[in-house]
């Protein structure tokens, strides 16, 4: 099985294009762990909440994180990403995180009217 992984909006391009190309190589490097395998360690991968995930990636000491969601099962959708630097993950991360999901469900939703 592999899963589709698409971007919504421009997030995860600009997410993707402030860090450096080795931090960006391992965020790339556990996506596609995440096509591929039906599940991954919670070092990779973390239930947040409101069906939002986190993707885990570091490098050099310094912790990646992007929000994603599934979509009709096969589909991954990237949302904001960030540089973790404390222990707890950001309230504000996951509200916009959230906000992200509610807009692209609705944009969908347009799609098929």
């Amino acid at each position: 099985m592999e899963r589709k992984i698409c971007a919504y909006r421009h997030y995860f391009t600009e997410f993707i294009g402030s860090i450096k190309e080795v931090e960006a190589k391992k965020v790339f490097y556990v996506l596609d762990m995440l096509k591929m395998q039906e599940r991954l360690s919670e070092r990779f991968v973390n239930y947040v909440e409101d069906g939002i995930y986190e993707l885990r990636a570091e490098h050099g000491g310094n912790i990646f994180r992007v929000f994603f969601i599934f979509d009709e099962g096969n589909i991954v959708l990237l949302f904001n990403g960030f540089q973790k630097k404390t222990q707890k993950t950001p309230r504000k991360e996951v509200e916009q995180a959230k906000r992200l999901k509610q807009e692209y469900y609705a944009e969908k939703g347009n799609q098929y009217r």
